[in-house]
């Protein structure tokens, strides 16, 4: 149902390098760019966008705002969150099931924004 999601920054060129990393490792491609903004996604999929907020003021993060990247397995959510660590994302909860069949990891970005990757089922 979602179509593509934008997630605010205050340094397009450090967010393109953050989110560029990790679509690569997911298989994603740039789709959309702009001078205020980078599109991430694959043929037919979602796509995720970094931009700087259009009335020029600061992005911010939203409270209780996450965004989430769905995962073909657990080896690809381990894979992307210590990705993200490694890119200077901050921890916000490590790998592991969440209920039965719910496999996530949770980390912040370099704006402060939370993500979640996540494998379901």
């Amino acid at each position: 149902m979602i179509g593509y999601v934008t997630i605010g920054t205050n340094d397009l060129e450090q967010a393109k390098k953050f989110y560029g990393a990790l679509a690569e490792e997911m298989g994603a491609k740039p789709t959309f760019g702009s001078e205020r903004m980078q599109g991430y996604g694959s043929k037919g999929g979602a796509m995720l966008a970094v931009c700087t907020p259009y009335d020029g003021k600061p992005a911010t993060v939203g409270n209780g705002t996450m965004f989430s990247l769905a995962a073909p397995d657990q080896a690809m959510v381990d894979k992307i969150y210590k990705k993200a660590l490694s890119l200077g994302a901050k921890d916000e909860g490590a790998p592991g099931l969440r209920g039965d069949t719910f496999y996530g990891a949770y980390f912040r970005d370099l704006d402060g924004n939370k993500l979640c990757v996540f494998k379901a089922g």
